[in-house]
């Protein structure tokens, strides 16, 4: 990409590796161990984009902590913006999860055929309802927490949730395998209001 307004300002890309050094030999007290947290959650939203040497140190720390998921469960161990980033990725990663399914591109086509645009998603859904509509609305999700808003980044999170929601009913009459996906969206919803309240 060359678009600088999608590279994210340098001063987001840091990751000290005297904290990652601490923490993946066991030398990190608990503020340190906060400081690396809120590094990581500064650098995560801009995954796809990192310099290398960022992405090597971010992918050494996971291999410490054991993987890609166990590194979100140790960031959502930390209050504030970690904890918000964190329980955001999980909605993303569930949008990049569901965005090809067939029923649910179909409900949300006839969710939009009477409503348009859901409320809280004006600006953010793209005009037309296909299998990358739910996976556009993760990136936005992702450009929002890069860009430092993490309150629009939970506002928008909520609101996707809320159209869900909405389309749920009609895409588990057309695909009952997604029965389960009503009572994950609840979680999801609380653990993401939870996340934004002060520590």
């Amino acid at each position: 990409m060359t678009d600088p307004e999608l590279e994210g300002p340098t001063s987001v890309f840091r990751l000290d590796p005297e904290l990652i050094d601490a923490v993946v030999g066991g030398a990190a007290g608990r503020q340190a161990d906060a400081a690396l947290a809120e590094q990581v959650s500064t650098v995560l939203p801009w995954h796809a984009t990192l310099p290398i040497d960022i992405a090597a140190q971010l992918a050494r720390l996971a291999r410490h902590l054991g993987g890609d998921d166990a590194l979100l469960r140790w960031l959502d161990e930390h209050p504030g913006r970690p904890r918000v980033v964190t329980r955001a990725f999980r909605l993303v990663g569930l949008l990049d999860q569901i965005s090809g399914s067939a029923a649910v591109v179909t409900a949300l086509r006839e969710l939009r055929e009477r409503t348009p645009y859901p409320p809280g998603l004006e600006g953010y859904l793209v005009p037309d309802t296909h299998s990358g509509t739910l996976a556009s609305l993760a990136q936005q999700i992702e450009g929002l927490l890069g860009d430092d808003r993490p309150d629009d980044a939970v506002a928008l999170s909520l609101a996707t949730i809320d159209a869900l929601h909405d389309v749920l009913p009609r895409a588990v009459e057309l695909d009952p395998d997604l029965r389960g996906l009503e009572e994950q969206l609840g979680q999801l919803r609380c653990e993401i209001e939870e996340a934004r309240e002060p520590a």
